[in-house]
């Protein structure tokens, strides 16, 4: 028999204390939850609801209201008034203001003045300090570019005298197509027809200088052609000096052939290789040579202006058609080819082998010659003497120090120009000091005033030795 549980009594509990306040909320999350309850907020959860059985207000703006910025202020579009807008004031988030519109006339401007546009990087606070604007400076005197003449204005352009040189040029042509159709198997004929040849391009070449010295475009200077065009008469000399070299070396080798023919024993190629030239034929071309030759150089200045270039110093002292190198070449040809008729037919063909030979070796001398000292030219150097003797009077001068730089270099047939970088003792006598190099330049590589040498442009920067 299991004897009762002994329960103790509970013990009682106090009555409930209602004066005593309530325990603070412990706060959950941010602790914003009063401030920005639903309710607090006047927000109804079920307003849009489809159980609800009437829909929000809905706030219509009276006719002519417009929301502007000044609107934000007040909380309402300007224009409306309380009752218009149901007595409740909604606040507007914009900023506008109202502009009163009017038919026919445009609305009116606001006032630009410091409004950006834009962006420019010159503008920005940065680049006021790396991009600067350049110092002013005067335009140049020079064009851009000057109109180049077509063919047929350049045709047209020609004067009567023109055109009666350019009628002259094909009868030297004419002379030279003469002379190589009678020699026959004259080698001596054969390099005259060639030099005749070589002249009638060269009065060609004059006489399209002298019609393209009809447009502005030759002589003057642009920024596209610095020097106008008068560099292509360079070039097409370099061209005529090639085609002269090429031609002396096709002489030799002609010549050499018809020499191991006539030495081997063997049968020669022609029928006629050694049969002699009439006299009235050789005569006749080679006053025809002549006459051609001195009508060319006088009338047309044949070979004038790179004869003034090249100054061989074994002629240099010859009257001046003989001072040129091609005028003396040719009349030199000329005139003993006149002794032929007069000798007997053994030394008929040794004159005349002797002859063809010297003169074809003296053409691939004068084209090499004449083509090295234009390609120094189209380089823009100086090939002229005299160069040396103004260094050395520019060092050993008293009031100049030191000569830092001096370049001299010919850019066609008239005009070189030197560039000289000098530093001086004292600025007191710079001017006196200018004019003295620039007449010594021009008496020692010019030839002097009227001599009628190449024009001398000289560049001199003088500064101050620091002492």
């Amino acid at each position: 028999m299991s004897s009762p549980l002994l329960r103790l009594p509970r013990a009682p509990t106090p009555p409930p204390d209602h004066d005593a306040p309530p325990p603070p909320s412990q706060p959950v999350g941010l602790g914003f939850e009063g401030e920005l309850a639903a309710g607090e907020l006047g927000f109804n959860p079920n307003a849009l609801s489809p159980l609800s059985a009437s829909f929000p207000h809905k706030q219509t703006a009276a006719p002519g209201t417009v929301y502007t910025p000044a609107s934000a202020a007040n909380g309402q579009p300007t224009g409306a008034s309380p009752a218009a807008s149901g007595g409740l004031e909604t606040p507007n988030p914009f900023n506008f203001q109202s502009i009163a519109y009017q038919p026919g006339k445009p609305p009116a401007k606001q006032n630009d003045v410091g409004r950006r546009r834009g962006h420019k990087y010159k503008h920005s606070s940065v680049s006021h300090q790396i991009f600067l604007e350049p110092a002013p400076r005067a335009p140049l005197q020079l064009p851009a570019s000057l109109p180049i003449p077509t063919f047929k204005e350049y045709r047209s352009s020609m004067s009567k005298d023109q055109k009666l040189r350019l009628v002259w040029c094909f009868c030297h042509l004419v002379v030279a197509s003469l002379v190589q159709w009678g020699a026959r198997e004259s080698l001596a004929l054969t390099v005259l027809s060639r030099l005749i040849f070589y002249d009638a391009l060269g009065a060609f070449l004059c006489v399209a200088v002298d019609v393209g010295s009809n447009f502005e475009v030759w002589k003057r200077s642009s920024i596209r052609h610095p020097f106008g065009f008068e560099r292509l008469e360079v070039i097409a000399g370099l061209g005529m000096s090639v085609g002269l070299l090429f031609m002396g070396l096709d002489l030799i080798s002609h010549g050499l052939t018809h020499a191991l023919e006539s030495s081997g024993g063997h049968q020669a190629h022609h029928a006629d290789a050694h049969e002699r030239v009439s006299p009235g034929s050789i005569d006749l071309a080679a006053l025809s040579g002549i006459m051609s030759t001195l009508v060319s150089a006088i009338l047309l200045k044949n070979h004038a202006r790179i004869g003034k270039v090249m100054r061989l110093s074994a002629i240099a002292n010859l009257p001046s058609l003989l001072s040129n190198p091609s005028h003396f070449l040719t009349l030199s040809c000329s005139t003993l080819l006149l002794l032929l008729p007069l000798l007997s037919i053994q030394m008929y063909v040794w004159l005349d082998r002797t002859l063809s030979f010297s003169v074809a070796f003296a053409m691939v001398a004068l084209g090499w010659i004449q083509g090295w000292t234009l390609g120094k030219m189209l380089l823009m150097s100086y090939s002229g003497t005299g160069v040396s003797d103004v260094l050395y009077d520019l060092e050993t001068d008293a009031a100049i120090s030191t000569v830092e730089e001096a370049k001299f270099w010919q850019v066609h047939y008239g005009l070189c120009q030197a560039n000289l970088r000098l530093r001086v003792r004292s600025l007191d006598d710079m001017g006196r000091l200018r004019d003295r190099i620039n007449s010594m330049i021009r008496n020692r590589l010019g030839g002097g005033y009227g001599s009628g040498g190449q024009k001398w442009e000289v560049s001199t920067q003088i500064t101050l030795e620091k002492g």
